[in-house]
């Protein structure tokens, strides 16, 4: 029992996270892209009016952890909407968000 419980404490990852990365980083599109051995998550924040937007934040994964976070995105999805209901889905990501123009 005693060997149990050492080697869970050996298999612990202590994870730190800095105050600008805590608070992280809205998006409001999501680009993906991959090659024979990487997946690339580029995300991006598009505002309305705004014919140009810019990648906020950039993840690089191998396929097998693209296959865990699909899993893990997935169980979390069934978990919240089993709380709060099924999230509803838009056939398209709109591009215009309607009202003014941005102008300078």
């Amino acid at each position: 029992m005693a060997d149990q419980k050492e080697q869970a404490k050996g298999n612990q990852l202590n994870i730190e996270i800095s105050e600008e990365v805590a608070d992280g980083i809205y998006s409001n599109l999501a680009i993906i892209t991959h090659s024979n051995s990487e997946f690339v998550l580029d995300f991006v924040r598009v505002m309305p009016g705004v014919p140009k937007a810019k990648v906020r934040s950039r993840i690089l994964l191998t396929p097998q952890h693209a296959k865990r976070l699909m899993r893990a995105l997935a169980d979390n999805i069934t978990k919240f909407e089993s709380v709060h209901g099924t999230i509803g889905e838009i056939a398209e990501v709109p591009m215009h968000f309607g009202g003014p123009t941005a102008q300078a």
